[in-house]
């Protein structure tokens, strides 16, 4: 089975990505990422692959993973066809290492990152607990997101009925890291360029790629359609324009590279659930 990369986009206005995945089932998908990787799963049943680990897994899931530990999930559709939702909290490796390094508060997370290395599933209180915290992230803003990632690690630290998945002498093969490079070339265009009318043709050329294998590519490898990601760069634009100017938001549409302002007010409701102009009036205060 090949090993593949998995690019990780953080979500708006943090340090790390929360996400909720819904769908019919969790197809195979052998992969690993530089980040850490906190994954919740509910209302799946199949099986759980964490390095040299494969175990089943019922309704109520949630392991935490280490840095370029490969792994993934794998489920038929449900009988009575619920969707199969799993909560992920994906966070860059220097970013928590960091953290915890730099305070002491936290120095009791430190042996839980050790033992992430090779994969943890935790007890079923651990896992009720977690699903709580997952859930109310939903509706909450990035401080608050912070704070619930901080309880949700603290839980886990506590528990102590956890236990390590891979075997400890586990060592996982790692393709040449070419493929990173190209998502973050992808990336970094798509950052410089936002304001411009993007083709994934363009980008395509750039790696020397067809258009239709850059689009697989780039989905394989973020997860997210190429629009999906521009559309989040320049959304991600606009708060920052709406936060800290004055700028009229037909404005602020145009210099963010939508071509009109009805395909930016919906796009914005799309990944904020507001209008541009209420998120406006709700930051106000921070407006010079």
């Amino acid at each position: 089975m090949k090993l593949l990369f998995e690019k990780i986009l953080p979500s708006e206005n943090a340090s790390w990505r929360y996400w909720l995945y819904q769908s019919k089932n969790i197809g195979f998908s052998w992969h690993y990422h530089p980040e850490y990787e906190i994954a919740l799963t509910l209302d799946s049943e199949g099986q759980r692959y964490v390095g040299d680990s494969i175990e089943n897994y019922d309704q109520l899931d949630l392991a935490l993973l280490g840095p370029r530990l490969p792994h993934t999930w794998c489920s038929a559709p449900s009988v009575e066809g619920k969707p199969q939702q799993v909560y992920v909290a994906q966070i860059p490796a220097p970013w928590l290492e960091s953290l915890i390094l730099g305070m002491p508060d936290l120095a009791s997370l430190k042996s839980l990152l050790t033992m992430a290395k090779r994969g943890i599933t935790f007890s079923h209180t651990t896992k009720t607990q977690v699903a709580t915290l997952f859930a109310e992230m939903e509706q909450a803003n990035a401080t608050e997101r912070f704070i619930g990632l901080l309880q949700i690690l603290t839980i886990m630290a506590q528990d102590k009925d956890k236990k390590a998945l891979a075997t400890s002498d586990y060592q996982a093969v790692i393709p040449a890291d070419h493929i990173s490079k190209k998502l973050d070339t992808a990336i970094r265009y798509i950052h410089q360029h936002y304001t411009q009318q993007l083709k994934a043709q363009d980008v395509a050329e750039l790696l020397h790629m067809s258009t239709n294998h850059f689009h697989r590519f780039f989905k394989s490898g973020t997860e997210q359609t190429f629009t999906q990601v521009v559309n989040q760069v320049r959304i991600s634009k606009a708060c920052s324009l709406l936060v800290n100017t004055r700028m009229p938001i037909n404005t602020v549409s145009d210099t963010c590279g939508f071509n009109n302002i009805a395909n930016f007010n919906r796009r914005f409701l799309q990944f904020k659930n507001i209008t541009p102009s209420d998120f406006r009036k709700i930051y106000a205060s921070y407006v010079s």
